[in-house]
């Protein structure tokens, strides 16, 4: 069977998904100022983090329309899938499935199906790639959704941020009480929770300890990761990944590893030096 799978520009792609012809990116916007920003491949990260210092404001995120999703969903390939990220932070996966009932009304059945990543940036990869995997070993079109939601349930993101404002100034942090942070230079340790929202997971004085801490609640966490893939995307900190990565394949032995640069939302949410890590 063809397959086409979409990912909205908060889940980031590999130079081969990009290249084998079965990928989409579906871009956001975002908002710095007066300046209307294109998630797309013209996004440059660079340019973009120095607006946002430059900015006095905070910026803010659009996902995509409907309608842009119904387009992506207009192809020749038999079995469609889409991720988005987290429904509890994002109105993304209820547009793509605004989008899939547009579809079916201008154009009748077809087997789409929207996946809810309950995560954002490199565990939108993960899931993409899980995806593939089924598709590329036979399965039929509910084995695949039925594989793919277990691996959704079964997965974990982390991350520590140099500051956590255009979270918290977007009302992504929701239910999260007191956060210790500024002068003492505390950084807190975040994760996911199954419903996808946000939690704090613990905290440390400095970067370095607050990675280090978080490696430490990874490797408790992780269970059998033999059969599981390593992501970890950054903003502008290539190094700082590196370390991160080598703590944990110290502690855990995944089938594989992957390092990718953050896009224009997931940059956007990490700001400049935030790690992000899915298992």
């Amino acid at each position: 069977m063809s397959y086409k799978i979409i990912v909205d520009s908060c889940g980031e792609l590999t130079e081969e998904m990009k290249e084998s012809g079965n990928f989409e990116n579906v871009p956001l916007s975002m908002q710095v100022g007066s300046e209307n920003i294109v998630d797309d491949a013209s996004f440059d990260q660079a340019d973009f983090l120095r607006k946002i210092a430059e900015c006095s404001t905070c910026p803010k995120s659009s996902c995509p329309s409907p309608e842009r999703y119904m387009q992506s969903y207009c192809t020749d390939a038999e079995h469609v899938y889409a991720v988005t990220l987290s429904a509890e932070l994002s109105g993304s996966y209820n547009s793509a499935r605004l989008g899939q009932s547009l579809y079916h009304e201008e154009f009748g059945e077809k087997d789409i199906y929207v996946f809810n990543s309950r995560s954002a940036s490199v565990g939108q990869t993960l899931i993409a790639l899980k995806i593939q995997e089924c598709e590329e070993a036979g399965m039929d079109f509910m084995q695949v959704i039925d594989a793919v939601e277990a691996y959704i349930e079964s997965q974990h993101t982390y991350f520590v941020l140099e500051n956590l404002d255009t979270l918290r100034k977007n009302g992504r942090l929701t239910g999260i009480k007191s956060l210790m942070a500024g002068a003492l230079n505390i950084k807190p340790v975040m994760g996911s929770t199954p419903e996808g929202t946000i939690c704090q997971l613990g905290q440390a004085r400095g970067m370095k300890k607050a990675l280090a801490k978080m490696a430490d609640q990874i490797v408790s966490e992780a269970g059998d990761v033999r059969d599981k893939v390593l992501a970890i995307s950054h903003c502008n900190c290539l190094e700082r990944a590196k370390e991160v990565q080598r703590m944990l394949l110290e502690k855990l032995n995944v089938k594989s590893s992957l390092i990718l640069d953050t896009a224009g939302i997931s940059s956007m949410y990490a700001n400049d030096g935030g790690i992000i890590v899915v298992i």
